[in-house]
């Protein structure tokens, strides 16, 4: 088998990589699609159904990422790089709506859209990583409440530009980061087989997620932040992130890294993203929703930002991280 994948080519592998995955998730699906045929008239039947409708948005969330990444690894890393900006334009989107605006905030939320974005994933495309890496937290801080204070208009000025400027770190410059690791140039490794450093990311956060909502109902231990999250103690959480961090260590062959490597960047990337959607957590109880989609759906992807915001948080962190500790 070991012979038969070094007889392939990059691109071989690759796409070998893809059709396993859409085959791991088609039989996921089915699975799901079997389980949620059981009866719901019983309490625990409804429990039930609960329990099949939270996994199955995990599972949403793998489709998603899956589908939008295949179509960029088709088409080529521009392409893909344009189809990360636009998830992070409608996530950015979906975030602003359930955020108050005023009329003084048209002018930052247009420099936000229009040119903060697509400027950041420019950068990537041009492979400025060093700009890429400060543009939005050291220049676009700036910017923002300058435009506003220019707009004449003091009401919340703190509270409106904060938000503002908490939106663009999580949707423009986390998304911004998944597109950047194809462009990573790691020694003696072939650059197109770094598609399978994105899956590495994905795949190893998407677990630490699974496990840690199937080991807090497993273990009915109360929440460590039952005003925030029903499903977050220290246990499921220390549980799920060290199972996803096997499982990196496990991929460590489709890696330019070594299995203790692979454990490392995984722990960090799950420590991350699950961290991350906790806080994503407490910032739609403070609009008080329950998801992103709580709002009118403008977005033409309602829910989205549920989708990706364990990506947004742990994509940062495992870039840099990598590029680090490889000195990249």
């Amino acid at each position: 088998m070991n012979q038969f994948l070094r007889n392939l080519s990059a691109s071989q592998q690759v796409g070998l990589l893809f059709l396993v995955l859409f085959g791991l998730l088609a039989l996921a699906s089915l699975a799901m699609f079997a389980a949620s045929f059981r009866e719901r008239e019983s309490v625990r039947g409804q429990a039930w159904h609960a329990e099949i409708k939270r996994l199955s948005g995990l599972l949403k969330t793998s489709w998603f990422v899956s589908i939008i990444f295949w179509i960029g690894w088709v088409l080529g890393e521009t392409v893909a790089t344009v189809l990360f900006g636009i998830v992070a334009f409608f996530a950015l989107r979906e975030f602003i709506t359930l955020s108050p605006t005023r009329r003084g905030d048209h002018r930052s939320l247009i420099l936000a859209f229009f040119v903060v974005l697509p400027i950041q994933f420019w950068l990537v495309v041009r492979e400025h990583f060093d700009i890429f890496t400060v543009f939005i937290p050291v220049y676009v801080f700036l910017a923002i409440p300058v435009v506003s204070a220019l707009a004449n208009d003091p009401q919340r000025f703190l509270e409106r530009n904060a938000k503002l400027q908490w939106g663009i770190m999580v949707c423009v410059y986390g998304m911004s980061h998944v597109p950047a690791l194809l462009l990573l140039e790691f020694p003696r490794w072939d650059e197109r087989k770094n598609a399978f450093l994105v899956f590495f990311l994905v795949f190893a956060v998407q677990t630490c997620m699974v496990v840690q909502h199937i080991a807090q109902r497993w273990l009915a231990k109360p929440p460590r932040a039952p005003q925030i999250s029903s499903s977050f103690n220290w246990t499921s959480w220390l549980i799920g992130v060290a199972v996803g961090g096997l499982v990196g260590g496990l991929m460590s062959a489709i890696t330019p890294f070594k299995p203790g490597q692979a454990l490392a960047m995984a722990l960090i990337a799950c420590a991350a993203g699950s961290l991350g959607h906790l806080v994503m957590k407490a910032l739609k109880r403070d609009r008080g929703v329950t998801n992103w989609s709580g709002a009118p759906s403008v977005t033409g992807a309602t829910g989205l930002l549920d989708r990706v915001d364990a990506l947004c948080f742990a994509a940062p962190v495992f870039f840099h991280s990598v590029r680090w500790y490889f000195d990249l």
